[in-house]
């Protein structure tokens, strides 16, 4: 079966920088699943899959635009220590959800100075060309449910639509645009 709109897919992948360092692997973990076609890979890598089968392999070169999108230097910003409330112990790395006038958006902390602290907005890999090694280990078509839901099922898991904790795998993980492509079972 030919990866196509709707298919339900399963991939081990290598995503190395610019400069060829791993940034993350999953041939020694468990594949990623997404649902094609949904937009929960980074749309570079979905063109790329599609009309693949299981057992192809291929190198493929994601362009920021075709990835997380360019870098946006208003994304980086100074904030006052004050504006994180009773949080103490704030260390470069560290993820917070921030009120912006675009709504909530993630930032992580890049810099911790006496009086306050400087927050990015933009995704770690933005503005960056992500190079991938892909091997497609199962596609099948999706269910109604996984269609109607956006998102793989995982097996043995509950989405937690009906029931349940709802998980969610934000975009802490390269591949994933936060709707589910990450592995995670759910959205």
């Amino acid at each position: 079966m030919k990866i196509t709109k709707h298919s339900a897919v399963t991939i081990h992948y290598k995503l190395s920088n610019q400069q060829g360092e791993l940034i993350e692997s999953s041939f020694e973990a468990e594949p990623m699943l997404y649902l094609h076609g949904s937009e929960n890979i980074i749309p570079g890598l979905e063109t790329a899959l599609e009309g693949k089968t299981v057992g192809d392999k291929l190198d493929v070169e994601v362009e920021a635009e075709q990835g997380y999108g360019p870098y946006h230097d208003g994304l980086k910003q100074e904030v006052p220590v004050a504006a994180f409330g009773d949080i103490q112990d704030i260390v470069p790395g560290m993820r917070f959800i921030a009120e912006t006038e675009m709504g909530q958006r993630p930032v992580q902390v890049t810099e911790v100075k006496d009086d306050s602290i400087v927050v990015d907005g933009n995704h770690p890999l933005a503005g960056q060309t992500l190079h991938f090694n892909v091997e497609v280990v199962e596609v099948r078509e999706a269910s109604a449910d996984e269609v109607a839901h956006g998102h793989i099922h995982a097996p043995g898991s509950s989405c937690g639509h009906d029931h349940g904790e709802h998980e969610t795998c934000g975009e802490e993980k390269p591949g994933c645009d936060g709707k589910g492509g990450c592995g995670c079972g759910c959205h």
